[in-house]
């Protein structure tokens, strides 16, 4: 583990203290400086995919604009199979994420946001109710709570409560990256996920960066090295992270923050973690897609590795297989037994499972998928 994670506490940044003092400069930064993505300094918090599915867009187009101007993102913190869930969202600023989710999710789902920035808040708060009325439900189904993403039961949030914990460029401008995801852990039901897209490093970024006030605002200084998250959520109980996208984060317009950063590389992600019920057994397998997740009739896209085509046999890693298993997806695979003769299965679809792909840097960066076989079955 890299020198960033070398206290007691895990991946800590600093101590209480400093720790404070970056949450009090991370608050003023985001609110009181920036009031719109004009404000910020590069695009390392204003990135999207290029591909986006339909039913998703219509959501993110249903936000009201004054919300959506003051949207910062490295990604698209929408997973798959979304219907009746209870999501949270860490960091969620003025609501952008919350309110799409809040439709996707439908009137018998709910969206709860925590955010430490008063002025980002009552955003958020005052388009409830027009969020409400724009998808035609009878209440509210989102809330926002005022609290630190490490500190999630201060701000009264149960144990074993969400189905989906999503963030979006958020957990990097935390101290203490190993408190928020034992937090997520706590609050995610057995079966739950972290979906999120981050801020990291193909090294530990040096200390005359990390104090940099400006380079924590715009989510460099804190980015981990991707190693380190690697580390800490299996330390956590977490499932290995399985890589869903990546992307270069591109400093070429502001020249003094390149030459600060030098050779180091930073690359936004979005990863998705699990946690399994306790003893769930892992053993490789043969799933089919069924095609039952809305938006993903055809195919639906997994991680970086595996795109599932409907009623293909795809033998997957012992992992993976019990996280279909044990997951929200659980109805919309059938498993069975892997084969031990893969190769001479006609019907089977990339025989033999992959090793998990954890390293951004060595994944599809900027791409949208890989593929294997004629089909791009996984």
């Amino acid at each position: 583990m890299s020198s960033c994670c070398n206290t007691q506490d895990g991946c800590s940044t600093t101590g209480q203290a400093e720790g404070d003092k970056i949450r009090d400069e991370v608050k003023e930064y985001y609110g009181k400086k920036v009031k719109s993505q004009k404000d910020l300094e590069t695009k390392a918090c204003l990135m999207m995919p290029s591909k986006i599915p339909s039913h998703v867009k219509q959501a993110l187009s249903a936000v009201h604009p004054e919300v959506a101007a003051r949207y910062y993102g490295c990604g698209l913190v929408v997973p798959e199979c979304l219907e009746g869930a209870r999501v949270l969202d860490l960091g969620s600023g003025t609501g952008h994420d919350c309110f799409a989710l809040a439709k996707l999710v439908g009137e018998k789902g709910h969206v709860t946001g925590i955010d430490m920035t008063d002025e980002q808040l009552d955003v958020a708060r005052e388009y409830v109710d027009y969020h409400r009325d724009k998808f035609g439900y009878s209440k509210p189904n989102t809330d926002f709570v005022k609290g630190y993403i490490e500190k999630l039961g201060e701000a009264g949030l149960e144990d074993n409560t969400f189905d989906i914990i999503v963030s979006n460029c958020v957990v990097n401008l935390s101290p203490d990256k190993a408190a928020v995801l034992r937090e997520g852990y706590r609050v995610l039901k057995p079966g739950g996920e972290l979906y999120f897209s981050d801020i990291y490093a193909d090294r530990d970024v040096p200390e005359h960066i990390r104090k940099d006030k400006v380079m924590w605002g715009e989510c460099l200084a804190g980015a981990l090295w991707w190693e380190d998250l690697v580390t800490l959520a299996k330390e956590v109980g977490f499932c290995t992270p399985r890589l869903v996208s990546a992307g270069l984060v591109n400093l070429d317009d502001n020249k003094p923050m390149k030459d600060l950063v030098g050779d180091i590389k930073f690359v936004s992600v979005t990863y998705r973690l699990f946690k399994l019920p306790q003893n769930t057994s892992k053993e490789a397998a043969q799933v089919v897609y069924n095609g039952s997740v809305t938006g993903h009739e055809a195919s639906l896209k997994f991680d970086a590795q595996y795109t599932f085509q409907e009623g293909d046999i795809v033998e997957v890693d012992p992992e993976l297989s019990a996280i279909l298993q044990e997951s929200r997806f659980a109805d919309d695979f059938t498993v069975r037994p892997a084969s031990k003769k893969t190769k001479a299965d006609p019907e089977l679809c990339c025989p033999g499972a992959k090793g998990v792909l954890t390293n951004p840097f060595e994944g599809p960066l900027d791409k949208e998928s890989s593929c294997c076989g004629p089909k791009g079955c996984c």
